[in-house]
């Protein structure tokens, strides 16, 4: 049995913990890991297909991996995750290089796999099962910093948005229930951890499918946020992906209230204007989005919201463009990503007409972002002169002379840093920073 393995993870937090659910398994079943591809006999690469540069990432780096047969030790080379879920049929034809391929709902049986793999007529396909729940006794190895962790709560979504296929690879929702969450938190806890993300495809969803099938059922957002707030030693818990519809004042005033409830919304609202919400399936009008802002912003003056939009949907001409950059300036949101749309197979916006030209979604894309760098540079501003909370990551990744760390504000990988130029402190320490200057999207502090 082929025991050195590598595991390659690619895509959002939610897929990383589907691959700390794999090492979780492979090393309980008696595998190393080793982070020599080089000296790995099985390579894993856990996939992402979510818009085409995913793709092409994760084909990329299997193809890369798969050099490793000429000059590693590498005998087996597993595909795990949503590209091969998505792309059954063709990804084996179009992938022989490739032992292994396993679906979205097959790899916590890893080590499993890999066992029959040794047989004389080994499985080469796993796709039975679109996607796998989280369970109570499900090994999971940390594979963050000792300090954070990110916690999925449930798998799939309810939502149709018309640009998504996640609800096609991944399945209608499906919601973890909250005393194995909380198990989790208090695991995470007692190996060091003081910040946790909590990641879904849909926060405010959460509990739904659970209540439908038991009206009595006690999942809902902010009962979980209630009973993972009361857990000892969680310094920071932050919430990722909240549709704008499902935030209630009840969870305002809990998040207001509850210290370890860190005020941050990611809150990805995609376009603002009305037809182009309806094309997109969203579900809501520019008045309900705005008014969940507004609520936000009475309940938590301090809160922080990060945004994303797409440009460059199909139907969407100058005027529904200009509407949403007047939009971005509005608002003046803390951070803000956009995506050029990319069509996608199997869903609604795939098959639309009108679809957007390549250089007018990259022109839009760089209008909007222009304007949020000017809001950004602005909004930094303000933090100049204040003491803040920061969690301590390390040494920055410019230069050992410094140290970088974040605020609550600032969520690990996708948000700017602080940069520490004076003082001491270990990674996982949280200590009292002065801001002293600020860039377009890092601040600039030293420990006081």
């Amino acid at each position: 049995m082929s025991k050195n393995v590598h595991l390659i993870s690619l895509g959002c937090p939610k897929n990383l913990v589907d691959s700390e659910i794999m090492l979780g398994s492979l090393l309980r079943d008696g595998y190393k890991i080793t982070q020599d591809e080089s000296e790995a006999e099985t390579i894993i690469v856990n996939t992402c297909s979510f818009i085409d540069e995913s793709k092409k990432e994760s084909i990329a780096r299997i193809l890369e991996a798969a050099e490793q047969k000429e000059t590693g030790k590498l005998k087996n080379l597993v595909v795990t995750g949503c590209l091969p879920q998505r792309y059954k049929e063709e990804i084996v034809k179009e992938l022989p290089e490739v032992d292994i391929f396993v679906g979205s709902g097959e790899f916590q049986k890893i080590s499993q796999i890999l066992r029959e793999h040794t047989n004389e007529a080994p499985q080469k396909e796993y796709f039975h099962l679109p996607t796998f729940l989280q369970e109570e006794d499900t090994p999971r190895i940390n594979s963050e910093p000792f300090y954070r962790a990110y916690i999925k709560i449930s798998e799939g979504c309810l939502k149709r948005c018309s640009f998504c296929a996640i609800p096609k690879i991944r399945g209608n929702l499906q919601s973890r229930k909250i005393p194995a969450i909380i198990n989790e938190a208090k695991l995470l806890v007692a190996g060091g951890v003081r910040e946790v993300n909590i990641v879904s495809h849909d926060f405010t969803d959460y509990g739904w499918d659970l209540r439908r099938q038991d009206p009595t059922a006690k999942e809902s957002p902010y009962e979980l946020l209630k009973a993972l707030s009361d857990v000892k030693g969680l310094d920071w818990i932050r919430l990722l992906y909240l549709y704008p519809d499902g935030l209630d004042e009840q969870v305002l005033q809990l998040i207001k209230e509850r210290d370890n409830l860190v005020k941050y919304f990611d809150m990805p609202l995609q376009h603002i204007n009305d037809k182009m919400l309806k094309l997109m399936n969203r579900k809501m009008t520019r008045k309900e989005v705005e008014d969940t802002i507004y609520r936000i912003r009475e309940f938590i003056p301090d809160a922080v919201i990060r945004t994303q939009f797409i440009v460059g949907f199909p139907g969407e001409g100058e005027e529904e463009f200009a509407e949403l950059l007047e939009f971005v300036k509005k608002h003046e949101f803390d951070r803000v990503g956009c995506f050029q749309y990319s069509p996608q197979e199997g869903t609604a916006g795939g098959k639309m007409e009108n679809q957007i030209s390549d250089e007018i979604k990259e022109e839009r894309f760089h209008r909007l972002m222009k304007a949020q760098n000017k809001i950004s540079k602005k909004m930094h501003k303000k933090f100049i002169g204040k003491t803040m909370k920061v969690i301590i990551d390390g040494a920055s990744e410019e230069t050992d002379l410094l140290l970088q760390g974040r605020t609550a504000q600032q969520a690990p990988g996708i948000d700017g840093v602080v940069l520490i130029n004076e003082g001491q402190a270990q990674p996982g320490d949280i200590v009292d920073v002065l801001i002293t200057d600020s860039h377009d999207y890092d601040l600039v502090g030293h420990i006081i």
